[in-house]
């Protein structure tokens, strides 16, 4: 009962739990934002009467995501001060500038425009309130490019010095913190993930009108859309994640071993790529596994015989530079989690590449389970990108901030588990409660779908029959 009650236990588990509840809504903020403002181009360029019902079909979806995006996010700074205050004080010197710069700026920015853009439809010229959404996107951006900074120094601290006597790291160059090698890696990584959420909800919102032959006008176009941006930005995802990767090797070793269960350096073709590996309760080493020479070394270091360090040898390293302790991640569940998001990556632009072949000049598949398919699948990239982020700070442990303080370290000193366990039970009702209404609503807005379709010339004007109806 006593462990069950460890305050760093259960601090890790809220603080974990609560993130990545919050980041189901952030990807969908990003990538919708822009794909509001491609149609809202489309239709101050063309005039066309269906892209404004896209507009504004879309825009429901991004609206309804942003504002419960904005409700889970509050809980985060909370947690900094009540379970982790350790380590607020630690580096909220050098953590709060890039969270801050992302709250007075670009969140500003966010919040200011999206209210010009929901109330300016009838009130601004058409390229005046365009120019408001296309701000709300650029600024959804910046503010996920300050908060992977942030995130960056945890994983390769920079731009600091130790002050020993006040027990604290202090910020000297905010320039090296905001170009951190792992934030320039790690940003266009998470950019095109989005965008693959963002393209799965479009998909699977067409394909379930579609399989109903309802809005052929506006459903057509958005799936079109969705599958091109699916294969787009998978391989945008795949192209960052190699580089994620090779940046990773430099400041994370660590990390890379756990990602591939490889307990003993290798180079050449022992350097080999782990498709199933199974080691030891302990994970001290190897049992049995499957593998494929020289990709290893390959994805590492770009050359067929690289060199990439083991765990075994990274331990007795770390213990030399940071004194007696156990550094290595828990392996399988690092191992694990980038192997699945992966796979639910690929699997995700395998599918799209399939429907773009399907519904090829104008057909659309006869059979219902195809259409299904396109629906079910959404889930796929969120959970890839959830993963993904389970396996970015999993890796990471035991270190909170890598080489400079520990996870056990960094806990409210004053805290109890009973405390930490009222706190995670109203967070689960409410994040649940939650759940259900965002849930609802975006399902809701997809079933009714667009509106009544206005004609071409009623849509080319600022009409407020057209616009004061929607939110």
């Amino acid at each position: 009962m006593t462990d069950l009650l460890d305050p760093l236990l259960l601090s890790r588990w809220q603080f974990g739990l609560t993130t990545i509840y919050h980041f189901l809504f952030v990807p969908l903020t990003i990538g919708l934002a822009t794909t509001v403002a491609l149609f809202q181009t489309a239709w101050v360029r063309t005039g066309k009467a269906r892209y404004l019902q896209i507009t504004r079909f879309i825009g429901k979806l991004f609206l309804i995501n942003f504002a419960m995006g904005v409700v889970t996010g509050i809980v985060q700074e909370f947690q900094f001060g009540m379970n982790w205050s350790d380590y607020s004080r630690f580096v909220g010197d050098i953590f709060g500038a890039p969270l801050a710069m992302e709250g007075l700026l670009a969140f500003f920015l966010e919040a200011t425009f999206i209210g010009v853009w929901i109330f300016g439809w009838d009130k601004l010229p058409k390229r005046v309130h365009l120019a408001s959404i296309w701000l709300t996107a650029a600024a959804t951006v910046l503010s996920a490019y300050f908060i992977l900074a942030a995130n960056a120094f945890m994983q390769n601290p920079v731009g600091y010095q130790l002050d020993e006597a006040r027990g604290r790291a202090e910020l000297t160059d905010i320039g090296a913190v905001l170009t951190n090698p792992v934030s320039l890696a790690s940003f266009p990584h998470t950019i095109f993930g989005a965008f693959m959420v963002t393209a799965a909800l479009l998909i699977a919102a067409a394909c379930w009108h579609l399989a109903r032959n309802r809005g052929e006008d506006t459903m057509r176009p958005i799936l079109k859309v969705g599958l091109w941006m699916m294969v787009i930005a998978g391989v945008g995802t795949v192209l960052s994640g190699d580089q994620l990767g090779l940046v990773m090797v430099d400041t994370q070793p660590m990390k890379m071993a756990a990602a591939e269960a490889l307990y003993n350096t290798a180079s050449g073709a022992n350097a080999s790529f782990s498709l199933f590996t199974w080691g030891t309760p302990d994970g001290s080493s190897e049992l049995f596994s499957i593998r494929i020479p020289y990709l290893l070394s390959f994805l590492s270091t770009h050359t067929l015989d690289g060199t990439v360090e083991g765990l075994n040898d990274l331990q007795a390293q770390y213990v030399q530079l940071y004194g007696p302790g156990d550094y290595m991640p828990t392996v399988w569940i690092t191992y694990w989690a980038f192997r699945w998001m992966i796979g639910l990556g690929v699997v995700s632009i395998l599918i799209a590449i399939a429907g773009l072949w399907l519904t090829r000049r104008g057909r659309a598949p006869r059979r219902t389970w195809i259409w299904r398919i396109g629906v079910w699948a959404f889930p796929l990239p969120l959970a890839a990108m959830s993963v993904g982020w389970i396996f970015t700070e999993m890796g990471r442990q035991p270190w909170i901030v890598f080489g400079l303080l520990k996870t056990q370290d960094a806990v409210s000193p004053g805290i109890n588990g009973w405390d930490v366990v009222a706190s995670l039970v109203a967070f689960t009702l409410v994040y649940g409660a939650l759940a259900v209404v965002e849930f609802r609503l975006i399902v809701k807005a997809i079933r009714k779908g667009p509106g009544p379709d206005p004609s071409d010339d009623d849509a080319s004007q600022d009409s407020p029959s057209l616009t004061t109806t929607v939110y």
